[in-house]
């Protein structure tokens, strides 16, 4: 009978999100396995802030917190999610983030180093049909507010590697991206957290318009 209630419950919500978007908030995902998803804890107010100033948005200055498994992930259109470490979705998480997903949901994983291989094996739960798939430098999240003719800027050096943004689609729409070797979260976050130089600052928190405006209008 429980089981049947959360079912019931679970489809209610999603049908009323498929419907509509109740916000154009954000919220940072707390996922399981032990990796610290509340890493960068300035970076997303910041970018809020820069948002709501620089491309006309109006989220709420204090971002949510929200668990995988749970029906408030719906609430939010945009999820961002970050860390360093494990990643671990079971059966509930992997069905719940997915149904939020293709119904009008978007996910941006930043990974703040060494995050990489656990997301991509935990990603198949999610989207046991589909693989991450590399955007090109043309992509219009590249330049849906300001541009970046070579595609996803470098912030912090870590293994010498060139930046890249993966991407999952689902029907053509662009639902999760994965940004890597990057770390936009730490040029989000306050100055002297790591000292980054204005112009890196501003490149990361441009990146990050783009991909908060192109999640709000696609």
């Amino acid at each position: 009978m429980k089981n049947l209630a959360k079912t019931i419950l679970l489809s209610l919500v999603f049908f009323l999100y498929s419907s509509t978007i109740i916000s154009q908030d954000i919220a940072i995902l707390k996922y399981k396995g032990g990796g610290d998803w509340y890493g960068n804890p300035t970076a997303l107010p910041n970018l809020i802030a820069f948002c709501n100033a620089n491309i006309d948005t109006k989220i709420n200055p204090k971002p949510e917190t929200v668990e995988t498994g749970s029906t408030e992930i719906f609430q939010y259109p945009f999820i961002h999610m970050t860390g360093h470490g494990n990643v671990f979705f079971d059966d509930n998480d992997a069905e719940n983030l997915r149904n939020h997903l293709i119904s009008g949901g978007f996910l941006h994983i930043d990974d703040n180093y060494g995050m990489q291989p656990y997301i991509t094996e935990e990603l198949k739960k999610v989207f046991p049909d589909k693989e991450l798939v590399e955007l090109p430098a043309n992509h219009p999240i590249f330049n849906t507010a300001f541009a970046f003719p070579k595609g996803l800027p470098k912030i912090h050096e870590h293994d010498g590697k060139r930046p890249q943004a993966f991407g999952v689609f689902f029907e053509n729409r662009l639902v999760l991206l994965f940004t890597f070797e990057s770390d936009l979260g730490d040029g989000w976050e306050d100055e002297v957290v790591h000292n980054d130089p204005v112009d890196i600052r501003e490149k990361a928190l441009k990146m990050g318009a783009n991909i908060v405006k192109y999640a709000f209008e696609n």
